[in-house]
């Protein structure tokens, strides 16, 4: 064989294995089957894992306080109100602040404290994913991206906080909430009718890869 054609095979053989690996993490990433998990240290400095709240139902929210998507649902108050009212019922609540630096959004765990108390939230943590390792597993690429993990750990919805795609906080009341109606349903022992939408937002800034 020659080097040219060597050199061909090997490039095709490279091309097949990150085929069949993209693959392979697209079969795990879907609505029915076990959520990835993660290590990443919240806005207080303690590591978090999607891991330690097995058991629970986990709300994983992606947020940036540069978009206007995101601001349409904290400025009047409604992501707010969501966290309030299901942590209050025992659902964990994770806010991925999903901007690695130098990118619009990126805040320090200060900052992200600092928004968290301005506006009045009420996530169970702040995840800073500034190595973008918890939106590549989940593929994030919205703001705000929601995802559902049921208390089995599976992935029981992912997309979009309602059926409203526009950046005017006119348009949450009469929308219908996918969160919502999942958390509900999954309290009430039921299937999550709606588990996957197409998610709408900002663009999610991905930090380079080592």
């Amino acid at each position: 064989m020659t080097r040219l054609g060597y050199a061909a095979t090997v490039g095709l053989a490279l091309a097949g294995a990150m085929l069949a690996l993209n693959a392979a993490s697209a079969e795990t990433l879907r609505v029915g089957a076990p959520a990835p998990d993660f290590r990443v240290v919240d806005s207080d400095g303690k590591m978090r894992s999607l891991g330690e709240f097995k058991g629970k139902t986990v709300v994983m929210e992606w947020t940036s306080n540069a978009c206007p998507y995101v601001r349409k649902h904290y400025g009047p108050g409604n992501m707010q109100a969501l966290q309030k009212k299901y942590t209050s019922d025992g659902v964990v609540w994770l806010t991925v602040a999903s901007s690695p630096p130098d990118a619009p959004g990126f805040v320090t765990g200060e900052q992200a404290n600092e928004d968290t108390r301005s506006r009045g939230a009420a996530p169970t943590a702040v995840l800073l994913d500034h190595q973008s390792q918890v939106s590549r597993l989940y593929q994030a690429r919205n703001t705000p991206l929601m995802v559902v993990v049921d208390a089995k750990g599976t992935l029981a919805y992912m997309g979009a906080i309602d059926d409203k795609p526009s950046t005017d906080p006119a348009d949450i009341k009469g929308a219908r909430n996918y969160v919502a109606q999942a958390l509900d349903e999954l309290k009430a022992g039921k299937p999550v009718s709606m588990a996957s939408t197409r998610a709408y937002g900002c663009y999610v800034k991905y930090a380079p890869q080592s």
